[in-house]
Formats: structure tokens, sequence, C-alpha cells
């Protein structure tokens, strides 16, 4: 049941006037590093077994935020390119207001599957999805193995690609994702389980992160993270009725 935090990273900028993309040296302004400090301060008492970022330092800066003060493994931020904004091609570095006039920008907003940026560097939306996707099967997958069913690790990460990896976790069509907002700073949760990714948080930019600490220890020393059965429901169970 690994729990991920998909952050996107704090405002900078170029951020929201111009699509930044692989623009290298993009780092966070003023209410970016004010932001991230925030998160970082939020997430505190939240248990991490790792904090990766894109390898961008807008994601890094936001990342080494949250994980400042951290021990072990969460005290050091990891990159993993996988996680890295969308290729934009030629698109990289213009203005939204010049691209929105493009004939490209009505198919990456009603039928992004089929969207592939121009240029030798642009690359597929479909294809920055599937390495965002695997990317986070192959983490859970380690920290699973290395923290048990119930750890919980961070991810820094972009816009476009936490909307991608939130729209796969839904079971929703590519073309639907752009019905799912990430705000800069913002937090989205995921829990993977055997049967099915839950979608917790989506968008959080300053709920209670209390509901994210792990169970506790079942008290007849079984796993907390068991299969149901005459037990009850398992953690791939969805609750009938929503729970409590």
């Amino acid at each position: 049941m690994t729990t991920l935090l998909l952050v996107r990273h704090g405002l900078t900028a170029m951020t929201g006037p111009v699509l930044a993309g692989w623009t290298p040296g993009v780092s966070l302004d003023e209410r970016g590093r004010a932001q991230a400090s925030a998160l970082g301060a939020r997430l505190g008492p939240v248990p991490l077994a790792a904090v990766v970022a894109s390898p961008l330092d807008r994601c890094v800066e936001t990342a080494e935020a949250v994980a400042a003060g951290r021990a072990g493994q969460a005290g050091k931020v990891e990159t993993d390119e996988r996680f890295g904004e969308v290729r934009y091609g030629d698109w990289t570095g213009r203005p939204l207001k010049e691209l929105a006039e493009e004939p490209l920008w009505r198919v990456v907003q009603a039928h992004p599957s089929a969207a592939r940026f121009p240029g030798e560097a642009g690359e597929a939306l479909a294809d920055a999805q599937h390495r965002a996707v695997a990317a986070v099967r192959d983490w859970n997958a380690r920290i699973a193995a290395e923290h048990g069913a119930d750890a919980a690790y961070l991810v820094c990460s972009h816009g476009d690609i936490i909307k991608a990896v939130v729209a796969d976790a839904l079971g929703l069509h590519l073309d639907q994702f752009q019905r799912i907002q990430a705000d800069p700073a913002s937090l989205t949760v995921i829990r993977y389980t055997e049967l099915r990714p839950f979608v917790v948080r989506v968008n959080d930019t300053g709920g209670d992160v209390k509901g994210l600490l792990p169970p506790p220890p079942a008290e007849d020393g079984a796993e907390s993270g068991g299969s149901g059965g005459a037990g009850g429901p398992g953690p791939s169970d969805a609750a009938v009725g929503g729970g409590a």
C-alpha cells in the first residue's frame, strides 16, 4: 500500500506566462521559495522513505525544502529524469498567449493523446505519461521492498506530468487529463494497492496532513496491510458507502 506524494514545484519567474519546459537554470523565485518552505514545514510530520525530483532546478529546490532536516535516505534528494517536464520541443521558452494561436494548441486541449510537440526534441504527451507512470511503478516496488508496504515517498515534478500520473491512477484516458489541476507547490496523493490505486488528494495547497500518517501496527502483531478475507476489508477494498 505504498503512498506517493506528488508535489509540483513552486513558482518561478516563468511560471504562467512562459512555457519553461527544459529551459536550463530556471530556479524558484522569492514566491516559490516561500511556497517550498511552507510545504516542507507542513509535511514535516509525514515520514518519508525517499524524496525524489525531476532533475530541473525548480523541482530539486522544492524537493530540498521538503528533505531539509530529515534523516536517512529522505534527507537527500534523488533525481529521476523520467519525472522531468514534458519535452515541448520548439514550443519551449515561448509565451503561452502566443502558443494559444497555434493549431496544435487545440489538439493539446481536446485530444492530448494525439499531441506531439514540434521539433527534433519534441515529445508526445502519451510518451511523457508512459515514462512517468513507469517511473512510479519502479519506485513503488523499490520503496515497498526497502521500507515496507505502508511506506510513503515524495516526488517533485511538473504540472502536466502530475496530471498524467493522476489520470492513469483514475483509469482515465489521457484525453481527459486536462480536467485535472496541479497548481504550483500543490500536493497530490495516491495510495497504490494490489488491486487499484486510491487518489487521496488532488491539488491540495493547505490541507491538514494527519490523514497521511502511516497506520499504527496491528495489535495482534499482523501487518497492517492485510489482504482482507475473514478479517474484514483489505487495503485494496473500497469502503461501501464511502467509509468514515
